[in-house]
């Protein structure tokens, strides 16, 4: 039986911290315009930000999707690889064999399942932060306002903690049923399409792909399921 190869996990997480480093400072110039806080264009909104806030003013409340995404990523990634080995290794006796389509959209369906175990809280908290612009009352959330319009939670960490204690754990995976009829079929959409292009485009001999491919693939594969989560605005 093969044996879990912790590598997997360990380059998701590279990946997903890279992706948020890159896409952060992006999302954040989307978000203000989107705000209609008087930027203006694209390059207005980024000369304002810079000239205001610096360079830290792309990264800011860049912390939590850093974290979150990160860990998020390596479950992904880690699964499906050492899922795809397992069933190349029950199936075949060889773990590094090439795998059939059927291991590949099994092994991105398990993928799917684990990731709304924990893809599900990421985003209500993500949600739950984007929606505190209103006030208490018109939040219809649960609390007690000591000041009106003063924003419900302190950040993620305070989000996650009030809506455990006031909606337990059912409150916290709330929209997992959706999560799945997303998730589940669209891994399969990127994974079955990324791991055959970077067959492919792997010449002829090469034990494993090359990162140009690896790169390639995944660019021709798409963001896959893992985009909404990239967009955090808190």
């Amino acid at each position: 039986m093969g044996s879990l190869q912790l590598q997997d996990f360990a380059a998701g997480w590279v990946g997903g911290a890279a992706s948020v480093v890159v896409g952060h400072p992006l999302d954040t110039i989307k978000t203000r315009l989107q705000a209609g806080q008087g930027y203006g264009n694209t390059l207005n909104c980024v000369l304002t930000v810079y000239r205001n806030e610096s360079v830290a003013g792309f990264f800011k409340g860049m912390s939590f999707p850093l974290a979150s995404i990160a860990v998020y990523s390596s479950v992904v990634f880690g699964v499906f690889s050492n899922t795809q080995r397992l069933l190349s290794q029950l199936r075949h006796g060889d773990p590094s064999r090439t795998p059939a389509l059927a291991d590949v959209a099994l092994a991105s369906m398990v993928a799917g399942f684990i990731s709304v175990g924990i893809g599900t809280p990421v985003d209500l908290v993500k949600i739950r932060l984007q929606m505190q612009m209103q006030p208490y009352i018109k939040a219809n959330i649960k609390l007690k306002p000591t000041v009106p319009g003063f924003p419900v939670y302190r950040g993620p960490i305070h989000c996650f903690r009030t809506v455990l204690q006031k909606e337990g754990i059912a409150g916290i995976y709330r929209g997992a049923g959706a999560m799945l009829l997303r998730d589940v079929p669209g891994y399969c959409l990127y994974f079955i399409p990324y791991t055959y292009f970077c067959g492919w485009i792997t010449p002829d001999g090469c034990i494993s792909p090359n990162p140009s491919s690896i790169w390639l693939a995944g660019g021709i594969a798409g963001p896959g399921p893992l985009a909404p989560r990239l967009r955090f605005m808190t």
